[in-house]
């Protein structure tokens, strides 16, 4: 069982472990690339013995790993093949290497158009799980200067004319000058901005 960011192998016992890709998000079966960023999975490992390097699991019981074939990082590869996200949220759970090793692969992709960046704004598959869903109810106090906001969760900026632009929890928000610099940063606009 195999999908862009999660796979169910057998260990040296036999015993089925679901493995979940940490630092990545790959887009959902039934999103668009879903099915691509599966087969290009596949295409890597399948057939093969791969190493898992983990010291925990996630809320669902999943090792939250790195996968590693003959040394080489599939992780890595998912996001050079710009079929997922790096996703921010839990990149606290990364060495500083892979870190910026995953940040500078997908910047890098989305750059050469490789994959989901193909589309000029793939649905991250965390909007696409849950569509319509903000950070937070309540607005909050947006700040002086006409600064952008960015979410560090969904990777996408808001200019201070946009709907949500107050919307986005204090501790998801970046600020940037420049739309420039925020998709430098590797975000996107939101798709509801005027």
């Amino acid at each position: 069982d195999i999908d862009g960011d999660t796979l169910t192998v057998p260990d040296k016992n036999n015993h089925q472990e679901r493995i979940r890709f940490q630092g990545i998000d790959a887009p959902e079966s039934n999103q668009a690339f879903g099915n691509v960023s599966k087969e290009n999975v596949a295409k890597l490992i399948f057939g093969k013995t791969i190493t898992v390097e983990f010291d925990h699991r996630d809320k669902y019981g999943r090792i939250l790993g790195k996968i590693l074939l003959d040394g080489k990082d599939i992780i890595l590869q998912q996001l050079r093949d710009g079929l997922a996200w790096y996703y921010r949220e839990y990149e606290k759970e990364l060495s500083e290497t892979d870190r910026k090793a995953y940040s500078a692969a997908k910047a890098e992709s989305k750059m050469a158009k490789r994959g989901l960046w193909k589309d000029a704004n793939p649905t991250p598959p965390w909007e696409f799980r849950h569509p319509g869903k903000s950070t937070s109810d309540a607005p909050i106090a947006a700040p002086s200067g006409g600064r952008l906001i960015g979410n560090k969760r969904s990777m996408i900026y808001h200019l201070p004319n946009c709907p949500d632009y107050s919307k986005i929890s204090e501790k998801n928000r970046e600020y940037f000058k420049t739309e420039a610099e925020a998709e430098n940063a590797g975000y996107r606009k939101a798709r509801n901005c005027p």
